[in-house]
């Protein structure tokens, strides 16, 4: 007998995977939508080696066949849940799976074969994926250990449902729409879950008619969600939802606790439309039912000029708490405010009672620099976050009109918080937003062992 070889990536609890060796690239979407420059989207290489002398360096990129994709958020074809008890500890980290959000098309890339030099080895067309899901405007990917799941915002005439489609693990084709009983459940965006509980959950954002063209104010009350569900994700049916207060909406990143014996985590709220504030809710399962709070307020700020049109009749600008990611130790949480220009990281030791400890200024709506801090990416030891700078092409255009030149940063967080000077990755004209790390990282992998 032939004994199967590990992924030394695999992790079976996420305190393992904290001692993970430090990575040493990133991989980072990037894209021309909404710049008015005609080239194809691309994913980024770079070095993110202390130790090399192109530390802070592209070195590599895969460029899209096709223009007008628009990557967003992507993911790996497996992960350490495949260390799971049912999940194929035969499987591999080896191809990035990234779907268009307007293309709704899936590209397969190989970054093991030469990790600097991807290549695309597959690529599901949108017919395909309209055709045996319902579904289009893909958005999250994340590696379960039966398959690979993948969030939509909406239906090919850009109404809802919106939901989550499966692919094959191995072909890499469409298995269908995830869902078997999804209830009232309309607007779709991110979703997670707790695997030995058997529980998904999902957030929303809205249907691609009303996101696609930019943020119209008059969609604010009934055009974006404002709830979050859970599931059964052994029998693809909602159990339950919650309302995160009626005047709240946008209810965008979830992140379950990396400890599967904690049924908890955290979701944002992009915009009050009572006080343009935004806020963090910890979700949780307590008396035999899902229960949510709001743990973390962020107020917005009074400004008297240099606002986008969109802002100027409020007078304020809007933190618009975009991101959030979770450390894997589950004690400390990041929260980006892209219009305030601000990170944020919490202790939240107690989820109850998050603790401020540590914040960085970059950009911000009216700083007369290039956009805010947006999507954040944790290292696995938690020791380095990496952030990037782009929301959505329309979206950016609205909130940043003098345009927005791509970047990403890197922050170190081993006392406090503060930006490390040495890394800056210059896109220019191209838009930056979802970044992976090589072997893993903090919103990538799930597990099922504590």
């Amino acid at each position: 007998m032939i004994p199967i070889k590990l992924d030394p990536t695999f992790y079976p609890s996420p305190k393992l995977a904290m001692k993970a060796p430090r990575e040493k690239l990133a991989y980072v979407a990037c894209l021309y939508e909404g710049t008015g420059v005609d080239k194809n989207d691309f994913i980024a290489v770079i070095d993110v080696d202390e130790k090399s002398p192109t530390y802070s360096k592209i070195i590599g990129k895969v460029e899209m066949p096709y223009k007008g994709d628009e990557l967003h958020h992507f993911g790996w074809n497996a992960c350490s849940s495949s260390l799971c008890p049912n999940g194929n500890p035969a499987l591999e980290r080896r191809y990035l799976v990234v779907p268009g959000l307007r293309s709704s098309r899936i590209y397969i890339i190989d970054v093991k074969t030469n990790p600097v030099k991807p290549k695309i080895v597959k690529i599901v067309e949108p017919k395909e994926v309209i055709e045996r899901s319902g579904y289009s405007r893909l958005h999250t990917v994340h590696c379960g250990p039966n398959g690979i799941y993948i969030s939509a915002l909406g239906n090919s005439e850009g109404e809802g449902p919106g939901g989550i489609l499966v692919l094959d693990h191995f072909t890499f084709d469409v298995l269908g729409k995830w869902e078997m009983d999804r209830g009232d459940q309309y607007f779709a965006y991110d979703f997670w879950w707790n695997l030995p509980n058997e529980v998904m959950v999902t957030s929303e954002w809205g249907v691609p008619n009303t996101i696609e063209n930019g943020l119209k104010l008059e969609d604010l009350k009934e055009g974006y969600g404002n709830r979050i569900h859970f599931w059964d994700l052994h029998k693809r049916r909602k159990i339950q939802s919650l309302t995160l207060g009626e005047e709240n909406r946008m209810a965008l990143e979830l992140r379950p606790f990396h400890d599967p014996t904690k049924l908890m985590g955290f979701v944002n709220i992009v915009v009050s439309t009572k006080d343009l504030s935004s806020s963090v809710w910890l979700w949780y399962y307590e008396d035999k039912k899902w229960n949510a709070e709001k743990v973390i307020e962020i107020p917005a700020e009074k400004s008297e000029g240099n606002l986008p049109e969109i802002l100027k009749p409020f007078k304020m600008i809007p933190p618009l708490v975009t991101d959030i990611d979770l450390s894997l130790d589950d004690k400390y949480l990041y929260v980006s405010c892209w219009g305030t220009g601000e990170v944020r990281k919490y202790d939240v030791s107690n989820p109850f009672k998050p603790v401020l400890i540590g914040k960085v200024k970059i950009g911000g709506i009216g700083s007369g620099k290039t956009g805010g801090p947006q999507m954040l990416e944790i290292s696995r030891d938690g020791k380095r976050i990496y952030v990037t700078n782009s929301l959505y092409s329309t979206w950016d255009n609205q909130f940043y009109p003098e345009g927005i030149r791509g970047w990403m940063i890197k922050l170190n967080s081993e006392e406090g918080l503060s930006q490390d000077k040495d890394f800056f990755v210059d896109f220019g004209e191209a838009r930056a937003h979802q970044v992976r790390l090589s072997g893993g990282d903090a919103s990538s992998d799930s597990y099922c062992y504590p």
